[in-house]
């Protein structure tokens, strides 16, 4: 099988950086992990604050820890250096070689949606608290067999929540019919229509730093050759 990641992203409107952080770390077992890092609050602190997280759940990746014990260290470790006093929207993304799943740990409030090969769309949006804020904390954790034609799309809440200023938020079900319909070949396609979306719902301004990470599986071909490729404008 082949799998594709994509990122679409921006800062919110009048500000430089974002303070939402996207990376991408290959699993030592087989396999490749994309981390999501939604920081609090806006501009250069919240980006100082995703990027700590992310840096550190992508040592304890590539340290081979599993997903759920990755998002427990984050949170652990953040919890300690910050004394409590910020939080962090976090999922992790991993498409798992060894088990032949689709890994999605959560802790945001916003869903992931996951279209399996038969068409169907799971919402994953069961209640789950930041990390950060609290000395104890579990995230939430499913696990979806690989198989050709399936697609995750994960967000932060300036995507989800887009339009909430001008009265016209959209329904997570209109996020559902993108992702039923998208290629799981053309992730880059589908991630950068749900961000277009989401900024023309907030009239081109984005009220929130906003984030897309999507993911497709399909078939693939016999080269076994990786690749990768990264565009970034500023």
């Amino acid at each position: 099988m082949q799998v594709t990641m994509a990122v679409a992203k921006v800062p919110k409107f009048g500000l430089v950086e974002s303070g939402d952080s996207v990376e991408l770390v290959e699993r030592p077992r087989g396999g490749l992990t994309a981390i999501l890092a939604d920081g609090q609050r806006h501009g250069r602190s919240a980006k100082r604050l995703s990027q700590l997280v992310v840096a550190k759940a992508m040592q304890l990746v590539a340290d081979g820890v599993r997903d759920g014990a990755v998002a427990r260290g984050v949170h652990d470790y953040l919890y300690a250096v910050r004394d409590g006093k910020v939080s962090t929207e976090l999922v992790l993304l991993s498409v798992d070689a060894r088990t032949g799943t689709l890994v999605v740990t959560r802790n945001t409030h916003v869903p992931v949606l996951v279209r399996r090969g038969d068409g169907s769309v799971l919402r994953l949006d069961e209640p789950v608290e930041p990390i950060g804020m609290r000395e104890t904390l579990r995230p939430v954790i499913a696990e979806i067999p690989l198989e050709p034609g399936l697609v995750a799309l994960a967000m932060t809440d300036g995507v989800y929540a887009a339009g909430r200023w001008h009265g016209r938020q959209w329904p997570v079900e209109a996020l559902e019919a993108i992702v039923r319909e998208a290629d799981p070949a053309s992730m880059q396609a589908l991630a950068d229509r749900v961000l277009a979306e989401a900024m023309r719902l907030d009239e081109q301004r984005p009220a929130d730093d906003m984030a897309v990470l999507a993911v497709g599986v399909t078939a693939g071909g016999e080269d076994r050759i990786r690749r990768m490729s990264v565009t970034m404008e500023w």
